[in-house]
């Protein structure tokens, strides 16, 4: 099993939000995607901890106050493990963008995120976010493509 965090970082006074374009990793199954930002925890760390970690070091951006708005697990995902992973947003940030190791940071008006190369399954989470009720949520992937999906919403 494999944790991680995904993170929208919204930038809501000018109503955009911060992406990720998958463009620079070698063997990278998210190549040429758009996502949101975060990655794997490190051992001994919260979903808090290892959101906030992974902001910067993908970003620059020193998030504060990170909302939890669900979690989603893949099961097999591109590989003989599940993967766990807790969606947050957050509009609390400071600092200035860096060259991210990743891909190219951009920001984009928020409601042309579903325009974007995203998971199919982003496209179905993604509006969930805006949503008052906290989401658990099972994406069954085969071969890179999503053959179903189910939702919980509390």
């Amino acid at each position: 099993m494999v944790l991680a965090t995904l993170c929208y970082i919204e930038d809501t006074i000018n109503e955009k939000t911060l992406m990720l374009h998958r463009t620079k990793k070698e063997n990278d199954v998210h190549e040429g995607k758009w996502n949101g930002l975060g990655g794997k925890f490190e051992k001994g760390e919260s979903c808090e901890d290892c959101v906030i970690r992974e902001i910067k070091e993908e970003s620059g951006l020193e998030i504060k106050n990170p909302k939890l708005k669900g979690i989603v697990t893949f099961p097999s995902f591109l590989s003989e493990k599940d993967w766990h992973v807790y969606v947050f947003t957050c509009n609390e940030f400071s600092g200035e963008l860096i060259d991210s190791p990743e891909g190219d940071l951009e920001w984009i008006d928020s409601s042309k995120l579903l325009d974007l190369n995203i998971w199919d399954g982003d496209e179905i989470f993604i509006p969930w976010l805006k949503n008052d009720k906290f989401f658990s949520a099972k994406f069954i992937y085969e071969n890179g493509k999503l053959k179903s999906h189910e939702v919980n919403f509390y």
